[in-house]
This record gives C-alpha cells, sequence and structure tokens, in this order.
C-alpha cells in the first residue's frame, strides 16, 4: 500500500469523527475526514446535544480541545432533580465530591456545534488530517488489506479514497453498518421530544445550569447555555400523532412555557426542533476493516447527555487501538477488543441508564414516583453515595468499566 493511503478513512465530520482524526494524529496515525456538509453551511445544523461530563472533558484535553471549549461553555458543576408538580427540588448532586476521581469535577454545557467548529478548525491545521467538506459518501468496498470509500463532490464527480480502515462516524442512518449488514437492535419510543430555546433566566427561580424535571403527565429537562445571547433549552414530550406544525406553532410553544413556569409575560422563543428518540445498539462495531462509532453504532434517549459523550469515548478507545496496530504493537484482535469492550458499555451502561433516565422522570406510579424521589434525597445528601452516583452519570466508571474487559 502506497503510503498517501496508508491511513484511516472517517466519513463524518461530527464530535466523533472529529475527536478521532485528532487523538489519532495523536498517536501518529494520519486520517482523511469526508464530510457531507460544506464550509459555507456547517455551522447551520439543528442545536443538539451539549452537556460534556467529565470524562469526556478529561479526552477533549488531551487532544488540546477543552482549553477552545471552556470559553465557549458554561462550567456546571451542581445538577438539580426537581418534582413539577409539588413545584420543589427533590435532590441537588455537586461534582465537587469528584474532586479525587477527576480533573474536571463538574459538566460543561458546550453544545454540539461549537464542539464541531473548534474540532474542525484543529483538524483542518493538522498535518496528519486531510478534511474534505462537500463530499457525498456513498458507499465503500473492502479486501483483507485495504478498504475504498466512494464519494461524490460538489460537482457530483465521484472520488475514490483508499485507506487501511474505515470508521462510521455518520450517525444513526450509517451507510457503513448498512452495507455491512450489521443489525440496529432495540426500539423507537413513540413520543416525540419537544425543544424549545427561550432566552430568559430562569436560575432567579432556583434552577441550576442543568435540571431533571420529573412529571406523570409532562416531565422536562431544562438546561443553560453560553451567549450570545444566553439562552436555556426546555424539553417536553409530546404524542406520535401530534402535527408538528401545530406543535411548534408560537402560540401553542408559549402555552406550554407557561404551563411549565407562569411568568405572566410571553418568553422570548429563539428557536425550537422535534426530534424523534430511539433506543438501539448495533449487533456488532466491526466487520472486517469497517468500523462503528458514535450514533452509527448505539443511540439514545438524550437525558443524561449520555448520547454525544459514549461516542467521544468510543473514538478514544478506537484512536488507541489503530495507534497500537499503526506501530505494530498489535494485530487486528485490537479491534475485537473494541468492539467487545464499547459494546458491553452500550449495552449495559448508555442504554440501561437512559432508560432508567427517562422512566424515573415520567413514572406514573405515585409509590413508585415517591420511592425514587426517597432514594435520590438520600443518594444527594450522603457524599459516600453521591460519590457512586456521580461516577456512574458522569460515565467515569464505564471508562473503567471498558479498560478492564480484555
Amino acid at each position: 500500500m502506497d503510503r498517501s493511503s496508508d491511513r484511516v478513512l472517517i466519513i463524518g465530520a461530527g464530535p466523533v469523527g472529529l475527536c478521532l482524526a485528532l487523538k489519532l494524529a495523536k498517536e501518529g496515525v494520519p486520517s482523511t475526514v469526508l464530510e457531507q456538509l460544506r464550509d459555507d453551511n456547517f455551522l447551520d445544523q439543528v442545536p443538539r446535544a451539549g452537556t460534556n461530563h467529565p470524562a469526556t472533558l478529561e479526552m477533549y484535553d488531551d487532544i488540546g480541545l477543552y482549553n477552545r471549549l471552556e470559553p465557549r461553555g458554561i462550567i456546571a458543576p451542581l445538577f438539580h432533580y426537581w418534582d413539577r408538580a409539588k413545584a420543589e427540588r427533590i435532590a441537588e448532586f455537586d461534582h465537587a465530591v469528584l474532586k479525587d476521581d477527576t480533573r474536571f469535577p463538574f459538566a460543561l454545557q458546550c453544545e454540539r456545534i461549537k464542539i464541531v467548529e473548534e474540532a474542525l478548525a484543529m483538524a483542518k491545521d493538522n498535518p496528519l488530517i486531510v478534511v474534505r467538506m462537500g463530499m457525498t459518501f456513498t458507499g465503500f468496498t473492502q479486501d483483507a488489506e485495504s478498504v475504498t470509500a466512494f464519494a461524490d463532490n460538489e460537482t457530483g464527480e465521484t472520488e475514490a479514497f483508499k485507506g487501511r480502515y474505515i470508521v462510521s462516524g455518520e450517525g444513526a442512518r450509517s451507510i457503513v453498518r448498512k452495507e455491512c449488514g450489521i443489525e440496529f437492535e432495540g426500539f423507537t419510543y413513540p413520543d416525540r421530544t419537544l425543544n424549545i430555546e427561550v432566552a430568559y433566566d430562569f436560575k432567579k427561580h432556583g434552577y441550576a445550569d442543568r435540571n431533571y424535571i420529573s412529571d406523570p403527565d409532562e416531565w422536562s429537562n431544562l438546561f443553560h447555555w453560553k451567549g450570545p445571547p444566553e439562552r436555556w433549552r426546555v424539553h417536553f414530550p409530546t404524542q406520535e400523532d401530534e402535527d408538528p406544525d401545530a406543535l411548534m406553532a408560537p402560540e401553542a410553544m408559549q402555552k406550554r412555557l407557561q404551563g411549565f413556569l407562569p411568568t405572566g409575560a410571553p418568553f422570548n422563543i429563539v428557536g425550537c426542533n422535534l426530534y424523534t428518540v430511539h433506543q438501539r445498539v448495533a449487533e456488532k462495531f466491526r466487520s472486517g476493516r469497517a468500523i462503528l462509532a458514535g450514533d452509527s453504532a448505539h443511540v439514545n434517549s438524550p437525558i443524561g447527555g449520555m448520547g454525544l459523550n459514549s461516542g467521544v469515548h468510543d473514538a478514544f478507545n478506537l484512536a488507541v487501538r489503530l495507534g497500537r496496530i499503526w506501530r505494530k504493537e498489535g494485530d487486528g484482535s485490537l479491534l475485537d477488543q473494541y468492539d467487545r469492550q464499547r459494546r458491553h458499555i452500550a449495552v449495559q451502561h448508555t442504554q440501561l441508564q437512559t432508560i432508567r433516565n427517562k422512566k424515573l422522570l415520567a413514572e406514573k406510579d405515585p409509590a413508585v414516583r415517591q420511592k425514587d424521589h426517597d432514594e435520590l434525597r438520600r443518594q444527594s445528601e450522603d457524599p459516600n453515595l453521591a460519590r457512586e452516583f456521580l461516577l456512574r452519570t458522569s460515565l467515569i466508571n464505564s471508562v473503567r468499566e471498558a479498560a478492564q474487559i480484555p
């Protein structure tokens, strides 16, 4: 194989693909990133996840990304659980109890679009990374020694890219996964989630920067984002048969927001979107020289901020193994280990935790709700229990557990 094709092909310049490229570069491995969006519309993406947990912040720091993100985000050591029906706070958790477990005893509220903007700039400046924008990936072939990816450029011409491995960072509709015939096992929730962004100071009502609000009829999440303008994102469940245009009509959103917090004055709505939630995991994360990472491999409810974070963890786990293969310190069996480690975490941590998170907020049985709330209080008020709770929810435990899987 000539040196120009002795590289990893990465499909998609999302957080997973870009973090993978940057970590591979640190490992001395060259890569080519193919992204469908162009430079002129790359930042015109729908606002998405942005709670970055301590374990992820350590990884960002490792590749020099954290210092670019911190000024654009909000350091959030605290988060709350609320009982909406009673209008009372159930529990407050403080990441300070993790001070001996991580250099980052807090979450960073920094949206996905800011992450990819900064990471893309870093990737373009790195001599080991080739970034091709405006490339529509259409498929790939592989043999025992190499892979070839095909993508249409902005003029409609099909180009071929050769490499040693191909990694799908494409998201849930992964072409790589489909061409490999890998099943995407799981289910889709019948309800959809409405996200409304408002410019309003919720802190004056006692809320933290991150809030999970329990209610049997209309649970919510409330998250703070740095401006301009300073804004908050409020999530609401909706029924599958409700008309999207009616749900996102200004008067309908105002009514829903006033039901959440009656202020007597209209909220300044600065954005909204509606999305479907899936809980799915690929039956395997590797097929020969084709590898899945992030949403290509697993998707889940966003409650708890597990999706983006676990995807970045996939990227770092994979990059270390590819680095060892490049340095001839191991062979393809290292990628089987990636599959075992990260699929275990997706099934036993990410999926179970996100399903549990949604069930906790939406629970309708009064006795079960009370029991859940009492347990949250008990955990938050005991430093040892709070630490164990946060080690799990901040994904530190999942990284440690993955490392123990042979």
